[in-house]
C-alpha cells in the first residue's frame, strides 16, 4: 500500500510499462505483483479474527517513509489482539478507540494529516455507525488530502461500502524453505480482490518476496497443494 501525497502515484506493469490504477495485476506464477489498491483512496481489508496473517500482508503493502496511524476500536483488541508497533518495525501512532464512532472519527481526522503516509483502523463486525456514509466520508478524505486508508474489518460482513478496492486475506501455507524442506519458509496469503475500481477482480496466492521493495514487496506463487501435484508430475514423467 502506498500513502502519496498529492496525485495517485503510478506504478510499474508487468511488462515494465507505467501505468495509474488502471493497470491489471499480473497473471502468471511467480511475476511481481503490484497493488491494485495503490494510491491515497479507501480499501477495506476482511478477515477472520483468529488469522492474523493479513497484517503480515498489509505490513508488505504500507509504505515507509513516514508515520503510520494505526486505530483499533475496543472489541477489535479483544478478539484479533493488539497491534505491537516494535513488531512491525515502522514509524507507528497507536490509537485505542472505545468503538466504531470514535474509531471512523480518528481514522477521518488522521486522513486530514499529509504528514502521514496511511491510516489503518480495524473494526469488529457491523457496528450500526460503520454504513456507506461512513465509508464514503474516509474515502474522500484520504483522495483529498493524498493519504491512503486502510480499513480491515475482522469479522465483517462486505455490505454496501464506498470503498474503491475491498479484499478478502487469509493465511496460505507458507512457502518451501530453500535450506530445510521440514521447516516453514516465507509467508504466503490467500487474497481475494472481490471489488475494485479501475481493476479487474481476482484471486490469487501471494508470498513475501524477501528480494521486492517498495511497491513490489509480493509475488504470485502457487498453491501448496499445486506445488505437490507438479512435483509429482515431474517425478513420474
Amino acid at each position: 500500500m502506498a500513502g502519496g501525497g498529492g496525485a495517485a502515484p503510478s506504478v510499474e506493469g508487468r511488462r515494465g510499462r507505467r501505468s495509474g490504477l488502471s493497470q491489471p495485476p499480473p497473471v502468471e506464477v511467480g511475476e511481481r505483483f503490484v497493488l491494485p489498491a495503490s494510491g491515497a483512496t479507501l480499501a477495506e481489508l476482511f478477515a477472520h479474527p483468529g488469522d492474523g496473517g493479513w497484517a503480515g500482508l498489509l505490513r508488505a503493502w504500507l509504505a515507509t517513509e513516514r508515520p503510520l496511524l494505526w486505530v483499533q476500536e475496543r472489541m477489535a483488541m479483544l478478539e484479533g489482539g493488539r497491534v505491537y508497533p516494535p513488531g512491525l518495525g515502522l514509524d507507528l501512532i497507536h490509537v485505542c478507540a472505545r468503538d466504531a464512532r470514535e474509531a471512523l472519527w480518528a481514522m477521518e481526522e488522521g486522513l486530514r494529516c499529509p504528514g502521514l503516509s496511511a491510516v489503518v483502523g480495524e473494526i469488529y463486525g457491523d457496528p450500526a455507525r460503520l454504513d456507506f456514509t461512513a465509508t464514503r466520508r474516509l474515502a474522500v478524505a484520504a483522495e483529498r488530502s493524498g493519504v491512503a486508508a486502510w480499513l480491515v474489518r475482522l469479522n465483517g460482513t462486505a455490505n454496501l461500502s464506498g470503498a474503491r478496492r475491498r479484499w478478502r486475506v487469509a493465511s496460505a501455507p507458507s512457502l518451501a524453505n530453500p535450506f530445510d524442506p521440514k521447516a516453514p519458509g516465507a509467508s504466503a496469503w490467500d487474497a481475494e480482490l472481490f471489488r475494485a475500481r479501475g481493476s479487474p477482480p481476482g484471486r490469487w496466492t501471494l508470498g513475501h518476496d524477501p528480494a521486492g521493495t517498495g511497491a513490489d514487496p509480493v509475488r504470485l506463487v502457487a498453491a501448496a497443494g499445486d506445488r505437490a501435484v507438479e512435483q509429482g508430475e515431474r517425478r513420474a514423467g
